[in-house]
């Protein structure tokens, strides 16, 4: 199994990155307010806090769940976000978040072969989870999940880029 040892520093902030795109792309898709925004944001971090808990997750989700929560490793996956997304507006967040996801998968691929789709299965969850959590019908709280036609593709676009 791997762990931070495994990746080089560039390639484990790509990871610690990894969970926040995989949910601003599906927000970046089809932005949906301010009050959107903040379900999304905790629909993303919901999943986050369940693997913390999890005794039986993945030994590699953990160790990036267990980074993301020092400082050191926020700050690692904040200064990465802010450097790739600088000025960028939601189609390019989109696009260049569809890309990073690509890179997340080939090196998921060459250097973790045997945690990789337990990782992308839990990016795309990520994905999912903010998806559902949109203006558009779902809710932090329980009831419908109506995910819109551009989250839809936005996710079909995931699956693809992770390989899934």
């Amino acid at each position: 199994m791997a762990d931070k040892t495994s990746f080089t520093k560039d390639e484990w902030a790509l990871l610690l990155k990894s969970p926040m795109i995989a949910g601003m792309v599906v927000t970046a898709a089809d932005p949906s307010g301010l009050w959107g925004l903040l379900k999304e944001s905790f629909a993303g971090g919901a999943v986050l806090s369940k693997v913390a808990t999890d005794a039986n997750a993945n030994a590699l989700i953990k160790a990036v769940v267990a980074d993301f929560s020092t400082s050191e490793g926020r700050s690692t996956a904040r200064d990465g976000l802010k450097a790739e997304f600088a000025g960028a507006k939601p189609p390019e967040i989109k696009t260049k978040s569809i890309d990073s996801l690509r890179q997340v998968s080939a090196l998921l691929g060459a250097k973790a072969p045997g945690d990789a789709a337990a990782f992308k299965d839990w990016l795309h969850q990520i994905s999912q989870s903010t998806a559902e959590a949109a203006s558009e019908g779902g809710s932090l709280f329980g009831g419908g999940v109506q995910v819109s036609n551009a989250e839809k593709a936005t996710l079909g676009e995931i699956s693809t880029a992770l390989q899934i």
